[in-house]
């Protein structure tokens, strides 16, 4: 079975230039003017508890999100995590917390969706010039919100069923190219991105895939 970086290889998703309105308000590059990853891995306490046995598997430019919201130790890891990565060339993003990753010389951050959505800008007074910041979406109401907090780019889910969140209504491949058509950020494609499925999303307009299963060497 193919892993998630097999996937986004042989997919090689690419913007919708559905217009050149549209087209230019996208970019391949976040604000720093680095290169967006076009695998984006997210750290799960249950499926990926340990994100940093996986970095000698993953492609040089993968951007590793750290969650773990609930672990005690998170600091301790995400140092660990930023200490493995960059000698793999890999960049690190810590979920929920950008004091933290200044802390630890993260790559920058990722916003879940109620924190944009609750209004709260505290992060970005600890925003650094050569940050990736991503945001979590879940509508395209969303996908606004984090586009006026000057996000670089989004994560849209669940575009398909999936186990982690099994009540969530999937959004599914149609409506997904039709939320990153009317995007005004690169969007990823989050949720239930099986090798089965993934054909699905070709041409939808998504840069590339987020997840945190089917990773291996």
């Amino acid at each position: 079975m193919a892993t998630l970086s097999d996937l986004n290889g042989r997919l090689n998703l690419r913007l919708r230039k559905s217009s050149a309105a549209i087209a230019s308000k996208h970019t391949n590059l976040c604000r720093a003017g680095a290169a967006l990853p076009r695998l984006i891995v997210m750290s799960d306490s249950e499926r990926l508890p340990d994100p940093v046995a996986i970095v000698d598997a993953l492609p040089i430019g993968t951007t590793i999100i750290l969650r773990h919201y609930s672990e005690p130790n998170r600091r301790s890891m995400a140092d660990r995590l930023v200490r493995a990565c960059r000698p793999r060339r890999l960049r690190v993003l810590v979920a929920g917390d950008a004091q933290l990753a200044v802390a630890v010389g993260a790559n920058g951050v990722h916003l879940p969706e109620h924190l944009v959505a609750g209004g709260s800008l505290r992060w970005r007074a600890w925003r650094r010039p050569d940050w990736l910041v991503t945001a979590a979406a879940h509508s395209h109401s969303a996908i606004v919100r984090a586009h006026r907090v000057s996000a670089d780019a989004v994560l849209v889910s669940p575009v398909f069923p999936t186990i982690s969140h099994p009540d969530a209504a999937p959004i599914g491949p149609l409506r997904f190219a039709a939320m990153c058509r009317a995007s005004h950020l690169p969007v990823y494609a989050l949720g239930g991105v099986t090798p089965e499925l993934a054909f699905r999303l070709i041409g939808s307009g998504a840069v590339g895939i987020a997840g945190s299963g089917g990773v291996s060497s």
